[in-house]
């Protein structure tokens, strides 16, 4: 994905610092914010992976450090639910001046309760989607329940969060217990997502339950299974992102362009930023390539010589179906099983090559159909004039320029 670093203020004009997940090779169908997880960042890996799934399907997506949090000023001792409630407004605001309107909530933890509360404040708000989000902000209190006392009497308390420091004043637990998301859900009227795991031992899944009960319809419930309440699993957070983009898409009245239209000189891109993982938008259509573990790839797609032979082994059934259909043979199903390695040239007794190593590719082809051995016989013959098959085995020249990023 594309990111970009976003600053705007809050209330009381201290600069907010976020990111701005974006598709490869297009403007956004649709823009996103994203509210993080208590004491959270805009960095939490979470974070990260559902706003590029969903920036992958075309929504770009904003995520952002509270007031007092990672890279944004302010203290945090100041802050409060009801701050968090006004920087999510503060970045729509943002948003909409820059012609970026948002369409979309999602919010982590208590992210969540702060994007129901904040999506009646904002017009152009079309679908919310929460993720382990408390049905009451003041759970949150439960984070530092024994230091309560000592906050109600001093006013305030230091108060060790996950292995951190933070300053709690008595007016954050009042406003979070002042706060309450029923009235919000009831008076949301817009399509809500509901995610929770029936696992999370920090928020249980009976707080998903109150708040689905609590919304009006059109409303949605996905189970995430075994995930914790941080989705520090990977492959969690990439369902949770994928979900999140599939749900989204109908209710932002996303529809796929005409590829032909959309990329008239069927355009690939692909961008890489860290590691091997690499988005790529090819035609209009998003993809993913990366490398194996074992070579220092986090295997989230299909290497590039996957990607290189699945081509093959697609236009190979493609141009069978093609010729099937023109002679009309009975011809029901083609699979297409490729493998590829390299071999050393002296084990080729048909290569023009003699020395040093080649690209193998060994392909299997099973029709199904009442084809008889003529036709089945003529129908590998004619695997061998696939377009892809014989732009291989011609000459190809590739030319490499640098041009500015836009």
């Amino acid at each position: 994905m594309r990111t970009e670093k976003i600053t705007f203020t809050n209330s009381d004009n201290q600069d907010l610092s976020g990111r701005l997940e974006l598709p490869v090779d297009r403007k956004p169908h649709a823009y996103a914010i994203f509210a993080h997880c208590f004491t959270c960042s805009k960095n939490i890996k979470a974070a990260v992976q559902i706003s590029r799934a969903l920036a992958c399907q075309g929504i770009a997506v904003l995520r952002f450090d509270f007031t007092g949090i990672g890279a944004s000023e302010g203290e945090f001792a100041e802050t409060s639910f009801s701050s968090n409630v006004d920087d999510l407004v503060r970045a729509a605001e943002f948003m909409r001046r820059e012609e970026m309107p948002p369409a979309l909530l999602i919010g982590h933890s208590l992210g969540g309760a702060a994007v129901i509360n904040a999506a009646g404040k904002i017009d152009s708000i079309r679908a919310i989607i929460t993720i382990a989000a408390p049905s009451d902000p003041a759970h949150i209190i439960d984070h530092f329940k024994e230091n309560e006392e000592e906050i109600l009497q001093r006013g305030e308390a230091e108060v060790d969060l996950g292995g951190r420091t933070f300053r709690i004043r008595k007016e954050f637990i009042d406003d979070l217990r002042e706060s309450h998301l029923e009235e919000a859900l009831q008076n949301l009227k817009k399509p809500l997502l509901v995610m929770h795991s029936p696992f999370d031992k920090i928020v249980s899944i009976d707080h998903a339950a109150t708040i689905f009960k609590a919304a009006r319809h059109p409303k949605s419930f996905i189970s995430l299974d075994t995930a914790d309440h941080l989705l520090s699993n990977a492959q969690d957070a990439d369902y949770a992102g994928l979900i999140a983009a599939t749900w989204a898409g109908k209710f932002l009245e996303i529809r796929r362009k005409d590829p032909d239209v959309t990329h008239p000189d069927n355009k690939v891109v692909a961008r890489l930023e860290q590691g091997f993982h690499t988005d790529i938008v090819a035609n209009g259509h998003p993809l993913v390539a990366d490398e194996p573990i074992a070579v220092g790839g986090t295997n989230h797609g299909p290497s590039p010589y996957d990607l290189l032979v699945a081509g093959v082994g697609a236009c190979t059934a493609m141009t069978l179906r093609m010729y099937a259909d023109h002679k009309k043979l009975p011809l029901d199903a083609v699979t297409v099983t490729l493998t590829h390695k390299k071999i050393h040239a002296k084990d080729c007794d048909d290569c023009s090559s003699e020395t040093g190593k080649i690209d193998h590719i060994e392909r299997e082809i099973s029709l199904t159909g009442e084809l008889d051995a003529e036709q089945q016989q003529r129908m590998l013959e004619i695997a061998d004039r696939c377009p892809v098959h014989k732009t291989l085995h011609s000459e190809v020249k590739i030319t490499s320029r640098l041009v500015e990023e836009e």
